[in-house]
């Protein structure tokens, strides 16, 4: 029987799921879409990763990470439930000992990690402009025709590359349209729209902070080489991408619940079964105090499994679930 340690990063846009051997070494990974559906997404990753790892596996722990941490953790009988700073810098110092920056651009938010003697100093997260995001190159490969798989290699063909501007979406989609009707080729412009994105994230995250290397860049947009050419060219140093930077959050909370299992008795994971399993959620606001929190809860049938949400911890507390522990 061979003990494992899952991870499971839930996002609005991506839903990562990992299984770890005891040794920190990735067994499995599954990458999937949310598709505004965090807790079937979850069960099919999770059944997917269970499929994969066969019925001589068993977990010593589990744990969540990202946006819909709280709601994962009920989902799956987290044992640990982690912010997206923490796992995502545990992944990185895991992997490439000694990393003093991390890059980190997702579907719908960016997050710049600064690291010395593995502690976390310093960070930033920019989760209001879209113009640094994955979802912000998806639009455009599609307004472009342009597989976004193919905008890395199309980039390093590309000389100089054309100026876009990167303060805005809207400015930088506009400044696209205007060199693409002035004849500008496809991979200046895809080149440019690198520069600009990687200028927004320095722009919005970097300043007045030191970024030195080891440098790191992960999340999903870490597939596009051209966006690793313009951090390189912005930041003239080495920029490192791990072999699974999009699962990295992932990776990052199965090392940690993996420091946690000496210490429990047994996991509470609920099983690769979990799939088997009707959710639903539902909100309400608590009347308690003036500030009218809205309370999330989820359910299976009649039973309220938990609920969050509140900025007292009331409803956490009142549940046995991670987001009270």
């Amino acid at each position: 029987m061979q003990d494992v340690y899952l991870g499971v990063d839930v996002g609005s846009v991506s839903t990562n799921v990992v299984a770890l051997d005891s040794a920190g070494s990735v067994l499995t990974s599954v990458y999937l879409r949310t598709m505004g559906q965090p807790i079937k997404a979850v069960q099919q990753g999770v059944r997917k990763v269970g499929e994969e790892l066969g019925s001589g596996a068993r977990v010593r722990g589990a744990g969540a990470t990202g946006s819909a941490r709280y709601l994962t953790g009920v989902v799956i009988g987290a044992d640990l439930v982690k912010n997206e700073i923490t796992s995502h810098a545990v992944a990185a110092s895991h992997i490439i000992p000694g990393v003093r920056t991390v890059l980190e651009i997702g579907g719908q938010d960016s997050k710049l990690i600064l690291l010395r003697s593995g502690v976390v100093t310093d960070f930033a997260m920019n989760t209001v402009c879209a113009a640094g995001t994955g979802s912000f190159l998806d639009h455009q490969s599609a307004r472009l025709g342009v597989p976004v798989e193919e905008f890395g290699d199309l980039a390093l063909k590309a000389g100089e590359g054309a100026q876009i501007a990167g303060r805005c979406s809207v400015f930088a989609e506009s400044d696209m349209i205007h060199k693409q009707q002035v004849g500008y080729p496809i991979e200046e412009i895809v080149l440019g729209l690198c520069r600009s994105l990687v200028r927004n994230f320095l722009n919005n995250l970097a300043k007045g902070k030191k970024l030195e290397s080891p440098v790191v860049f992960q999340g999903g947009v870490a597939a596009n080489i051209g966006m690793k050419r313009a951090f390189e060219d912005a930041l003239d140093v080495e920029v490192n991408i791990p072999p699974y930077h999009d699962v990295m959050g992932a990776i990052g909370v199965a090392l940690l619940v993996m420091d946690e299992t000496p210490y429990m008795i047994e996991s509470s994971f609920r099983g690769f079964s979990l799939a088997d399993f009707e959710y639903s959620t539902s909100s309400f606001n608590c009347s308690g105090c003036s500030n009218n929190c809205e309370i999330v809860k989820i359910k299976t049938g009649r039973e309220v499994l938990a609920c969050w949400g509140g900025r007292c911890g009331k409803w956490e507390l009142e549940f046995d679930s991670p987001a009270g522990r």
